[in-house]
């Protein structure tokens, strides 16, 4: 039944003074299902296995996504050109982070009854995870791509490496030295 039709059964219930067959309708048709909230952090290296598997490509749009640590590199480069905040403020940062940064998503939501495990992760933009929030593929209209081939794009991840081997120094940032372990460890699988 379409849901506009649903609720339409129901006020048409509620003006006949059904109240309890409107609540029947609702709870059959209509139920209210509670959205939890829960915050879930993964490790650098669990993302990393989901980033590389997926190909850093955005599963909900087809889109090559970076690796985290190539973009918070390319801030402390060019800091005026790609600025970041570091609790994340938009007004301070550069939009690349949310369009291009990759991260996990539960393809149905936990919150919906998804699990909150890897064959139920994908790599998405931060814009997109965030846009998807609670919601199904199915209720957005999105569609899911096929991971992408990680040898023809691997999110500059090997660019990253490959200056880090020059640049050492650069692992005093804990940040970078944490991403740098996990891609060097997984990358090793």
């Amino acid at each position: 039944m379409d849901k506009a039709e649903v609720i339409h059964d129901v006020c048409v219930r509620l003006r006949e003074g059904d109240r309890r067959g409107a609540a029947a309708v609702a709870r059959a048709s209509y139920p209210f299902e509670p959205v939890s909230r829960s915050s879930r952090h993964y490790t650098e290296r669990q993302s990393m296995e989901v980033f590389l598997r997926d190909g850093f490509l955005d599963r909900y749009t087809g889109s090559r996504l970076i690796f985290p640590a190539t973009l918070r590199m390319l801030s402390q480069l060019l800091p005026e050109e790609f600025p970041a905040h570091p609790n994340w403020k938009m007004s301070e940062s550069h939009i690349v982070f949310w369009e291009l940064f990759p991260t996990i998503d539960h393809i149905i939501p936990v919150s919906r009854g998804g699990k909150d495990e890897p064959s139920n992760w994908v790599c998405t933009s931060m814009l997109k995870n965030q846009a998807k929030s609670h919601w199904t593929l199915e209720e957005l209209g999105w569609v899911l791509y096929e991971p992408g081939d990680l040898k023809d794009w691997d999110g500059l991840t090997q660019w990253f490496l490959d200056y880090v081997d020059i640049h050492k120094e650069v692992l005093d940032n804990a940040y970078l030295k944490r991403w740098n372990n996990a891609a060097r460890a997984v990358k090793r699988i």
